[in-house]
């Protein structure tokens, strides 16, 4: 089986350091950006990823311009998104089409089985995007 491969832009480093340990403790390979403009580069490349995780203020663009960005092309408008950010409330990022959305800090708890979730819908258990925002996201309620 391939090992899932996650898209991982966050600029500050404590947080980018924990997460990445934490989803690599999982047998995952983490690719990650420090900066908007990186991630947009990596959205618009050809490496596979079968999730994305961005924070939402990002230098260079925005995380979520980049989950707008993703959803028009068309080799990522499937991939699930997670915003795992502070700054945005749960209906803005699903309306900018996220599939989960997870506060900082409070969401770190949440983060392991929230991958899982939409990584599970997307195998098989649940294929439409539409499906995916009812698994996931703790939105700070």
């Amino acid at each position: 089986m391939q090992q899932t491969r996650i898209l991982y832009a966050e600029d500050y480093d404590l947080v980018l350091f924990t997460v990445k340990q934490l989803l690599e403790l999982e047998s995952w390979q983490v690719d990650i950006c420090r900066d908007g403009a990186t991630a947009l580069k990596k959205l618009e490349g050809d490496e596979h990823y079968d999730l994305i995780i961005l924070d939402a203020q990002l230098p260079g663009e925005s995380g979520l311009s980049l989950v707008q960005r993703a959803r028009q092309l068309a080799h990522r408008r499937r991939i699930p998104i997670i915003l795992f950010t502070g700054s945005l409330r749960h209906d803005e990022a699903l309306a900018a089409g996220a599939d989960a959305f997870l506060n900082k800090p409070t969401g770190l708890k949440d983060l392991i089985s929230t991958c899982n979730s939409l990584l599970d819908a997307t195998n098989g258990n649940g294929s439409d995007t539409g499906e995916l925002h009812k698994l996931a996201g703790n939105g700070g309620r």
